[in-house]
């Protein structure tokens, strides 16, 4: 693995310290940044998105989509893990904590604030950065997409109905928009670039073309990554400062669900024999959230300043180190599972 590569997480600790302190330094800049939105979509944030996913995405080979189901075991580890565990491991970790263990630190309407925030967090399987994950670990990209799609679709029908239910309310307000244009600008968007170029080097020059393309693209999509984080601790350097205690707690059953549903998706695809380049992708899958969604809901639910609207934006927080944490712990692994297959 080449040098910047190797200390990857170096680098991200260095950017969070900086955009904490940038946006200590800058809060216009930041406020202006992150004034470019729609939907509770931040555009800055879209572009450094496609500069990390778009390499992934020329190397998706259309024709190998529909042989996808003939390997479904990771499909059925990524769609149990995120529909029929993490949501609600989420809610019983929240409420472990913010009613119990953290009693006697949070009151108690703060603690369902903040409970609302996780569950909202859970219900939510990521879309975007799980390419960068998967491409991370040398992931299959042709499954991975195959995974993020199907969890889209499942998405737009079960996210309402299981976040009512945890919630124990009846009518929950799913901001379509939001869902539409990050699924769009996310994942369509990037897509049809990756298709298009693709289908070009194909022409120029077949399969080893891709390879070098992709492979001069990577230190791009490696500084797409560390810029993001930039960004988003920018964005909540005030809110770092301000609150760190609270956000410490809001942060430990955030980590205790993240490691643990790595855990348990990762060791059902090492059980049940999953080559590591669809074990891998389908295992941090279920770690990632979607936290666009669940923090577009959280405002539009409880409002802007609420402790749900607080709980997202730490989940936020948290996700980078703790996904290139496993990522790393995932390429140390790799030899235990077995000889890649790939569908290409």
């Amino acid at each position: 693995m080449p040098f910047f590569e190797r200390y990857l997480s170096v680098w991200v600790a260095l950017c969070i310290v900086a955009g904490v302190a940038l946006g200590l330094v800058a809060p216009d800049f930041f406020e202006r940044v992150s004034s470019w939105q729609a939907a509770n979509v931040n555009f800055a944030i879209a572009v450094l998105i496609w500069a990390m996913v778009y390499p992934m995405m020329v190397g998706v080979d259309f024709a190998s989509l529909k042989r996808v189901g003939d390997k479904p075991k990771g499909l059925v580890i990524t769609l149990v893990v995120n529909w029929l565990v993490k949501p609600f491991t989420m809610a019983a970790l929240g409420v472990l904590f913010f009613k119990h263990l953290f009693a006697g630190f949070i009151t108690g309407a703060d603690a369902d604030s903040y409970l609302a925030g996780l569950i909202l967090l859970g219900a939510a399987p990521c879309t975007a950065m799980v390419f960068v994950w998967s491409q991370l670990t040398r992931g299959d990209p042709t499954y991975t997409l195959a995974q993020v799609s199907i969890n889209d679709a499942i998405m737009i029908i079960a996210y309402a109905p299981i976040v009512a239910l945890l919630l124990g309310v009846v009518d929950i307000a799913v901001p379509w928009e939001t869902l539409i244009l990050s699924v769009t600008l996310y994942v369509v968007i990037p897509l049809v670039a990756g298709a298009m170029t693709r289908s070009r080097l194909l022409r120029l020059g077949g399969d080893a073309h891709i390879a070098e393309f992709t492979a001069r693209l990577k230190p791009y999509s490696i500084a797409g990554l560390l810029l993001t984080v930039v960004l988003l601790f920018g964005f909540q350097g005030q809110v770092i400062l301000e609150r760190p205690l609270i956000i410490a707690l809001i942060a430990v059953p955030l980590l205790i669900q993240s490691y643990g549903v790595f855990a348990a998706a990762y060791a059902a695809a090492w059980a049940w024999r999953v080559p590591f380049r669809i074990a891998a992708p389908c295992a941090l899958i279920g770690t990632s959230n979607f936290f666009e969604l669940a923090v577009a809901v959280a405002i539009s639910l409880f409002g802007l300043n609420s402790g749900a609207a607080l709980a997202t934006v730490v989940g936020v927080l948290v996700e980078v180190p703790v996904m290139l944490s496993l990522v790393a712990f995932a390429n140390a692994t790799q030899r235990y599972f077995p000889a890649d297959e790939t569908l290409q």
